[in-house]
């Protein structure tokens, strides 16, 4: 059993998919949880009303497209908690967008939203979890960010990107006992891929190319984004954590 009773996590994202997956395995877990969500607040107090401490969970509204508002919500949370020990950045777009069809205006809100927004959050904590000297910051990333996706290129080159953040921040931040690691999914059965896989056909296609025959929850995301900010995982850092059933084999 993974406990974290005495962090603070922050998953951005948190009142849908993932992110409520992750905001209730963290709270189960004995962890205090903040989420940001960006519109829906009957959503985020179904999910706090889901957690076993519900005075340990607060959601704090936040659009991911503006850098002000980012760094408020940071500031919030320190105030209410006193500190950030994990960082989950979750909270992205998806939109289908053939190359030669995509406005620039598509193309820039998807990496402001998953690439500037995950470097504008965890700027923000890396002074405390320095100055702590302690930290885990887990980057949920996709399988797209390592092969490409056809009429996602905005999608795949924000979560490339992410990846290649992470990495990057392994190596910068590691001597300050922060690590930093991505769990990189495949297709999963969330609100943002309904339409998709609301065709039977289509989902028995995407289910025959899994070895494991089936696609995944919210929950078997959540629970590798809870091993690598567990003692458990002390020891890795700038991995890419592939949970894809086996269909894309690229770790």
């Amino acid at each position: 059993m993974i406990y974290l009773k005495s962090k603070v996590v922050l998953i951005t994202g948190g009142s849908r998919g993932i992110g409520a997956a992750c905001v209730k395995l963290f709270a189960d877990a004995g962890a205090d949880v903040a989420f940001t969500y960006q519109a829906n607040k009957n959503a985020a107090e179904k999910i706090i009303a889901k957690c076993p401490n519900e005075s340990k969970v607060r959601a704090y509204k936040c659009d991911l497209s503006n850098a002000t508002e980012i760094g408020n919500t940071v500031n919030n949370i320190f105030s209410d908690f006193g500190k950030i020990d994990i960082l989950v950045n979750n909270a992205g777009v998806w939109k289908y967008g053939p190359a030669d069809k995509m406005s620039l205006e598509d193309w820039e809100e998807t990496i402001r939203i998953n690439l500037t927004g995950t470097f504008l959050f965890t700027k923000a904590v890396i002074p405390s979890m320095k100055k702590n000297k302690f930290g885990r910051i887990i980057n949920i990333t996709s399988t797209a960010g390592q092969r490409g996706e056809a009429n996602y290129s905005h999608y795949a080159s924000s979560k490339g990107g992410v990846i290649s953040f992470t990495k990057s921040l392994a190596t910068e931040l590691g001597p300050y006992n922060i690590t930093t690691n991505s769990v990189a999914p495949g297709w999963v059965h969330t609100d943002m891929t309904n339409d998709e896989l609301s065709d039977k056909k289509y989902l028995k296609e995407i289910e025959d190319d899994i070895p494991l025959r089936r696609v995944a929850t919210a929950a078997d995301i959540a629970g590798p984004v809870l091993f690598l900010a567990s003692d458990l995982a002390n020891h890795i850092n700038g991995e890419i954590l592939n949970v894809n059933g086996g269909s894309i084999l690229c770790g």
